[in-house]
């Protein structure tokens, strides 16, 4: 059983991507149905790691529930565990950890580079549980909400509201890759996804017959299947601009814009701000799905791990 990296959404073939995201819908079904699945220990033995320098609740509690419930021990770190605080390098760190872990979750919301470090070797695996520029589990997790929700991804069109952060180029990266559809990015200016990111899904998409394009206002909405926001305060992240506010305000998902989008399903990534990037109506209305996109981060985090470890035995 080979250990895989998952540092990227683009780390993954298209064969892989499906499985991840079909296996977290198989999770997922068997949860939300209330059918308890069978118990598999998939990881069973085996040692992963947990280090998270900023903080969490969806990502680390996912990541963690899920690997015990397949049978993992865990080792946890905190943002000054590691001997990297006094001097270690990222590298030998990874080293020596893969002597001890089979799997390493890591939020650094640093740097990308600072992930390839650590699996900078084969004996153990590392996931990206969110780098500054992207967070690609949480990606899957949208794909796998979007799977149980309409059966299927290819064909779903979803409107993004909000800044182009690390949940925006994941998302970017991972529906792309998906025939037919279409992402409609509506960020604020000077608030736009990072271009490499929005020219690699662009790449996606071409190949995929799908569509990805930005723009930087909320005119002429789209018909859509789903209407999805971040909060404006990424985590780890500080707004450059003192009037930030006032340039994300027409940004906000309330009534009026759902309304322009009918049908449309509300998404989330969590934690939200009602009131700021969404008001409390929309959040917590009937079109909301984003309390079942939450518990889907545990279902997609298992499938991950599952395949990080070496797929399931």
């Amino acid at each position: 059983m080979g250990r895989r990296h998952l540092i990227s959404l683009d780390d993954l073939s298209e064969d892989d991507l499906r499985w991840i995201v079909n296996r977290g819908a198989d999770y997922s079904a068997g949860s939300l149905d209330h059918v308890r699945p069978p118990r598999e220990r998939a990881l069973e033995d085996l040692i992963v790691g947990v280090l998270f320098r900023k903080t969490s609740t969806r990502t680390r509690t996912a990541f963690s529930a899920g690997a015990l419930r397949l049978g993992a021990k865990l080792i946890t770190y905190g943002p000054g565990d590691l001997q990297e605080n006094t001097g270690e390098t990222v590298d030998d760190t990874g080293q020596v950890l893969a002597g001890m872990l089979d799997v390493l979750v890591a939020r650094t919301a640093g740097p990308e580079a600072e992930l390839r470090a650590y699996a900078n070797q084969d004996r153990m695996a590392v996931i990206n549980a969110m780098s500054a520029g992207e967070h690609p589990t949480q990606g899957l997790t949208d794909l796998t909400t979007l799977t149980r929700r309409f059966g299927s991804v290819d064909g779903l069109r979803v409107l993004y509201v909000g800044e182009g952060n690390n949940t925006a180029s994941a998302l970017a990266l991972g529906l792309s890759r998906f025939p037919g559809t279409e992402l409609h990015l509506r960020t604020p200016p000077g608030y736009g996804l990072e271009p490499d990111y929005l020219h690699r899904a662009q790449i996606h998409a071409k190949r995929a017959e799908s569509t990805v394009e930005e723009r930087h206002d909320v005119d002429d909405l789209p018909e859509v299947d789903v209407v999805y926001t971040t909060r404006w305060q990424t985590t780890g992240t500080v707004k450059p601009t003192p009037d930030w506010r006032a340039v994300f305000a027409p940004f906000q998902v309330n009534q009026a814009l759902m309304d322009r989008c009918p049908g449309a399903v509300f998404l989330h990534d969590l934690p939200a701000h009602r009131g700021e990037e969404v008001t409390a109506e929309v959040l917590d209305g009937p079109a909301s799905a984003a309390f079942a996109q939450a518990e889907n981060k545990y279902h997609s985090a298992r499938a991950v791990l599952e395949w990080c470890a070496g797929g399931p035995r």
